[in-house]
């Protein structure tokens, strides 16, 4: 059983559902963004994705690509980004670690040194988010070979019809993006997000998180109760393009986590 698996079931026996939090490696800068990786677990996530800042981020809005522009100015690199997790590693085995982005910077540091270097940094699963399936020999196969999840990402727009294909060869979960549009916009009616997971759960019997416009603990625990997880990203990414110093930074992003994870691990209570 891989590390999503198991958090996943355990959360399930629990009767609770997931906070997966997303942050852009090497924002604000490799050393702050070090903190808030490791002292994410004990502040409430389950589930951490970590942006490849890429220069071209296309399907997220403005506070995440700006998040971008400030990791690369730093010097980030998607070796950084291993590295990232390899020392994430040292003092934690039990939390799955995503890895979100898109695929040129793999292309160009060659797919099969990739997933060599992913796996042995202790990355657990994937999120590309401009590689369709139709592109599965490219990257998904061989990535699931090698034991990485390959999480899928669907929308509104995705009907019945594409939907099986979509999910074939996902594994972890299922990522619903509840609105048409970038990261950070508006967010879903209930009604549509309850639809929606209905909908998936037709089709799929992997576990179903939700994300865009989350952003308080209110809407969080509201999510919680519909699905199995709840994805939140821009609201740490503004904090941390807001906070004039990194102890700022750091203290913000962990303190909202907590405050998100008590919504939704108490959400079916």
């Amino acid at each position: 059983m891989s590390r999503i698996e198991a958090c996943f079931a355990q959360l399930k026996q629990q009767n609770r559902a997931a906070l997966v939090t997303f942050v852009t490696a090497g924002d604000p800068d490799y050393t702050t963004a070090m903190r808030i990786f490791r002292g994410l677990p004990a502040a409430g996530a389950d589930v951490i994705e970590l942006g490849m800042p890429f220069t071209d981020p296309m399907a997220d809005g403005p506070a995440i690509q700006l998040a971008n522009i400030r990791s690369l100015k730093n010097g980030q690199t998607l070796t950084k980004t291993l590295q990232m997790v390899r020392e994430f590693r040292e003092k934690n085995q039990h939390t799955p670690v995503v890895l979100m982005g898109y695929f040129n910077p793999i292309h160009h540091y060659g797919v099969p040194l990739f997933i060599e270097d992913a796996k042995a940094a202790g990355v657990d699963g994937l999120i590309i988010v401009d590689l369709p399936p139709e592109h599965n020999a490219d990257f998904c196969d061989p990535a699931q070979a090698a034991g990485l999840d390959f999480i899928r990402l669907t929308t509104p727009t995705t009907d019945d019809v594409r939907l099986p294909k979509v999910l074939n060869n996902s594994s972890g979960f299922v990522y619903y993006v509840s609105v048409a549009g970038v990261t950070g916009g508006s967010s879903a009616t209930m009604e549509h997000i309850e639809q929606a997971v209905t909908r998936l759960r037709r089709h799929t019997e992997l576990p179903v998180c939700i994300g865009f416009g989350i952003r308080t603990p209110e809407h969080a625990a509201n999510i919680a109760r519909l699905a199995d997880g709840a994805v939140v990203g821009s609201a740490f990414v503004d904090l941390i393009a807001q906070a004039a110093t990194p102890d700022i930074a750091v203290n913000g992003v962990l303190k909202l986590c907590r405050a998100l994870a008590d919504g939704v691990h108490c959400a079916r209570d």
